[in-house]
């Protein structure tokens, strides 16, 4: 169903909707079983792939959550910035990992906090993503999307492609995880996106280049009630005008 953004599995969840005040509830009763405590393996296995021998690349990561992810990257020499609506994650963040901060006001965003870590490597917005900007924040060198297209409202997946392609500097690097598995046994977070869904988002945009498909089924998706889980890794770069 090319050109439509929709594959006949999602019509399985194009009505879910999770409201802000959810996500919100999630971590103030630590319902963040989308958190890893490791460095995501993705994320490192092919980090040279999005890096491409630059130096100090500024990294966005939309619905950052407390990723320690940001911190490795920072501890690289690259910078980081995140956007994410819980404050309570920002605060876990920089406590774990013993990381001085600062707390600003955006003036540009009505009611957004801006929380920087005193050497500067890792700034965190605390909004909502669909606030964020390149007007805000300038365009980005690489992003990692762990969690962050998954999460979103299926219905949102065009807002939220037109706004990450507007963040995308001329030489950006987009690393982008999805899922795959049969959404007519559970409802998401995380939501299935399939392979025709990037296309039809990114591909008019951008390349996209499939790096890797794994077998991420573990006991906890089994609890969900799915049988398989398959884990896509993709590297979207901008077409060259």
């Amino acid at each position: 169903m090319a050109g439509t953004g929709q594959s006949p599995d999602l019509k399985f969840q194009q009505d879910r909707v999770m409201a802000v005040d959810e996500w919100h509830d999630r971590w103030k009763e630590g319902r963040i079983g989308f958190h890893q405590q490791d460095v995501h393996k993705l994320l490192e296995k092919h980090l040279d792939t999005v890096v491409n021998g630059r130096k100090g690349v500024r990294f966005l990561f939309p619905l950052c959550g407390k990723a320690i992810d940001m911190k490795w990257l920072a501890d690289m020499g690259h910078t980081v910035v995140g956007v994410e609506i819980s404050e309570i994650a920002i605060q876990h963040f920089f406590s774990e990992q013993n990381l001085t901060y600062t707390e600003e006001l955006v003036p540009a965003i009505p009611g957004a906090k801006l929380f920087k870590s005193s050497d500067g490597k890792i700034t965190l917005y605390q909004c909502n993503l669909y606030d964020f900007s390149s007007s805000t924040a300038g365009k980005f060198g690489g992003i990692w999307d762990r969690g962050s297209l998954v999460a979103i409202n299926p219905c949102d997946r065009q807002r939220y492609a037109t706004l990450i392609i507007s963040l995308m500097d001329k030489d950006c690097r987009y690393l982008l995880d999805t899922f795959l598995y049969n959404p007519s046994l559970y409802k998401g977070p995380p939501f299935l996106v399939p392979d025709e869904n990037v296309n039809d988002l990114f591909g008019k945009a951008c390349n996209i280049q499939p790096l890797e498909s794994t077998d991420a089924f573990t006991e906890k998706q089994r609890s969900w009630g799915i049988d398989y889980l398959t884990e896509k890794v993709h590297l979207l770069t901008l077409k060259q005008k």
